[in-house]
Parts: C-alpha cells; sequence; structure tokens
C-alpha cells in the first residue's frame, strides 16, 4: 500500500483531532498531554493550530485506500528570540497496524527536513519516555543524540517514568535567528 507523508493544514483538522486523540488514550504513558489537558483538545483547536506555519506545522501519513491518518508528528520553533536556534518535535504516533513498516522515520524525515527550511534553526530538540524503547530507537536511527534524562518527568496512573531528553544537530550556513555571536 503506498504511504503519502503530507503537512496538514486546516482542513486536515478532523483527522488529526481524532488520531492525536487516539495517541493520547492508546499510550498515555507516552505523552506529557493527557485527552484533558491536550492543547489539541477539540477539532477548533487543532485547526487554529494548523494555521501557524512555518513556526509550527503537523505532519501526517496518509495510506491509499484508507480514510484518515495512520501517524502524526509536530515540530515548532518558540517565538523567544534567545531560543530561536532551536525547533522541538513532538506528538510522534503510528497506529499499532502501521508500526514497523517505516512511517515513524518517514514522518521524523518530513519533520527534520522542514526544520531545515526554518532560517536560524541549529538542532531540533525532543523528549521520549522511557516507555516508549521503540520511538527512542527510532529517533537514534535518525541521529539524536540524548543529552540528560529527567527522572520522575511523566506520572500516570500510579506510575513515574523518566524522560530522554534528545538533539540533533544540524548543518547550518552562517548566522541567523537567536545568534548573539558578535564579530
Amino acid at each position: 500500500m503506498t504511504l503519502e507523508i503530507l503537512r496538514l493544514g486546516p482542513g486536515d483538522a478532523p483527522a488529526l483531532f481524532k488520531l492525536r486523540r487516539e495517541s493520547l488514550l492508546t499510550e498515555p504513558h507516552a505523552f506529557l498531554a493527557s485527552p484533558e489537558d491536550d492543547l489539541a483538545s477539540s477539532e477548533e483547536a487543532v485547526r487554529a493550530m494548523l494555521t501557524r506555519a512555518p513556526e509550527a506545522v503537523v505532519f501526517g501519513a496518509r495510506a491509499q485506500g484508507l480514510v484518515g491518518l495512520v501517524g502524526l508528528v509536530g515540530l515548532h520553533r518558540g517565538s523567544a528570540r534567545k531560543a530561536a536556534h532551536k525547533a522541538n518535535l513532538w506528538g510522534l504516533y503510528v497506529t499499532a497496524a502501521w508500526r514497523g513498516h517505516g512511517v515513524g522515520a518517514q514522518l521524523v524525515q518530513a519533520a527534520v527536513a522542514h526544520a531545515r527550511t526554518l532560517p536560524g534553526v541549529r538542532a531540533v530538540r525532543l523528549g521520549v519516555s522511557e516507555s516508549a524503547p521503540g520511538a527512542r530507537r527510532l529517533y537514534e536511527r535518525a541521529g539524536f543524540i540524548p543529552w540528560g534524562t529527567e527522572p520522575d518527568a511523566l506520572r500516570c496512573a500510579g506510575r513515574s517514568f523518566a524522560e530522554c531528553h534528545m538533539e540533533l544537530t544540524l548543518a547550518v550556513a552562517g548566522g541567523g535567528a537567536g545568534d548573539d555571536s558578535h564579530a
């Protein structure tokens, strides 16, 4: 089956809302957000989120012949000038039926490629829960390296989980947003 990776727009809000909700319900230990406090808590909120490109984008995976999305990942750069050299990858999720088929790797690749187009971005950062070792291996294969671990980062269903912080350094020529160097 053919898979398409695409940057989602406001018209994709219903499909993204549905898949994001599924991710939070089926993998509660993997995400800091929960259905009750997620920023994407309604189709309207998701639609608004999908209008913030290029600084904030969501990529989706759509399989030919299937309705809806089979995977998603988000990327955003904050508005603080002193941190504009970093983009943050968030929310990677692939439906159970599509895991092991390279969907996650393609989504991460699309997000990193987009980060490279943002002026001045020199690194992509993420946090991955210790409850998601498969996701961590995927990030490591994509070139992300760990730079720290936050113990007790997430508490869910009476359990505590550490979060590994990872970074992929991008090759960026010259200065750019957030560059505080002096000649």
